[in-house]
């Protein structure tokens, strides 16, 4: 990349990774106007700093450019001055969509203290948006009465997991909150946006016995999940929220991202002078215009997700006619995470 002559950023597409699975499907493609190749595709990768799955930009003159190349150019021009001194060349969010043709498997993520001990990595806060779901479609998360280990390791070995899981009926515009420690598994039938942090940590739980493409069982992580789980029951997981028109409304608001829902039938101003973060849309219905630098636009439609760079502060969300998008941003006053001795050996 040439950097003695830089030109002003830009609302950044990037190409979307998509991931087969043997859970996957096609919804992917028939829904969100992915370009996938198979019938088994599970998940888009729409921004990823994960190694090995870096996004690479599809729109403008940065077109070709990893991820992680623009943020060593940019640095705080593109997400920010306090999330760069925070998190450096990582950018700290990995934004999916997932297609679950058929039941993903039960499993749980560990916290930022667990993964750096044993991965050198960030834990995995996410949540979930519902795009889709056919009827009877479920979400399982969290637990429908308090545990503990040893009756957590009872039902595992007596293969009735089932018993002491919470279930939810997945319907469209469900939201799910998922901080690091809770059990969960994505049901048959259901397509979401998932917000996370970068992180690729999972341990699979239980997989409903399933054979891999080569004819065996998939690995289980049953020791390493034991410290990794909260065995704790919470009164409410699925998310409330409004959905007013032409508002911001929040969904999550945590110490890794702040989520809002927006749904446009009218041009909105949207003003970022007080916030030091990038922002990112993704398009979950409808389409839009992104308008910048007061004459300059990038059009958004359903299935996409762009990056709008932290230099940007005023823009113009102009629907086609109407259109529903999630805005994503870091709050770095209220941010914990300490990245200094965490991503040398994994990032």
């Amino acid at each position: 990349m040439q950097t003695n002559e830089l030109r002003r950023l830009y609302p950044l597409k990037f190409k979307p990774i998509i991931k087969d699975k043997i859970w996957g499907g096609t919804r992917l493609r028939d829904i969100l106007n992915k370009n996938t190749k198979t019938d088994k595709a599970g998940e888009s990768w729409e921004i990823s700093c994960v190694p090995k799955d870096v996004s690479v930009v599809s729109n403008g003159f940065l077109k070709g450019n990893k991820l992680e190349e623009l943020i060593e150019v940019y640095m705080g021009d593109l997400v920010g001055d306090a999330v760069f001194e925070k998190f450096g060349l990582m950018f700290p969010l990995l934004i999916k969509f997932i297609d679950a043709n058929e039941a993903l498997s039960i499993q749980v993520h560990p916290d930022d203290e667990l993964a750096r001990k044993r991965h050198n990595s960030f834990g995995k806060t996410e949540m979930w948006y519902v795009i889709n779901a056919e009827k009877d479609s479920e979400i399982i998360i969290g637990f429908n009465q308090t545990v503990n280990k040893d009756i957590y390791q009872k039902n595992l070995k007596d293969k009735t997991l089932d018993k002491i899981l919470n279930k939810e009926k997945a319907l469209k515009g469900d939201v799910f909150f998922l901080p690091a420690g809770r059990v969960h598994a994505i049901g048959a039938g259901v397509l979401l946006a998932e917000i996370q942090q970068t992180s690729d940590i999972t341990y699979r739980i239980y997989d409903f016995d399933r054979l891999d493409v080569s004819g065996k069982p998939r690995e289980l992580h049953t020791d390493l999940a034991l410290d990794a789980i909260d065995y704790n029951k919470y009164p409410e997981y699925k998310i409330s929220y409004d959905r007013k028109p032409n508002l911001a409304n929040q969904l999550v608001k945590c110490n890794y991202f702040t989520v809002n829902f927006m749904h446009l039938t009218q041009t909105v101003e949207k003003d970022y002078y007080q916030l030091d973060s990038f922002v990112i849309f993704i398009c979950l219905d409808g389409a839009c215009s992104i308008q910048y630098y007061e004459t300059e636009t990038e059009h958004l439609r359903k299935g996409e997700t762009v990056l709008l760079p932290a230099e940007i502060k005023n823009i113009k969300l102009i629907p086609d006619q109407s259109a529903s998008l999630l805005e994503v941003y870091i709050e770095t006053h209220t941010a914990q995470t300490n990245v200094d001795d965490v991503i040398s050996k994994y990032f």
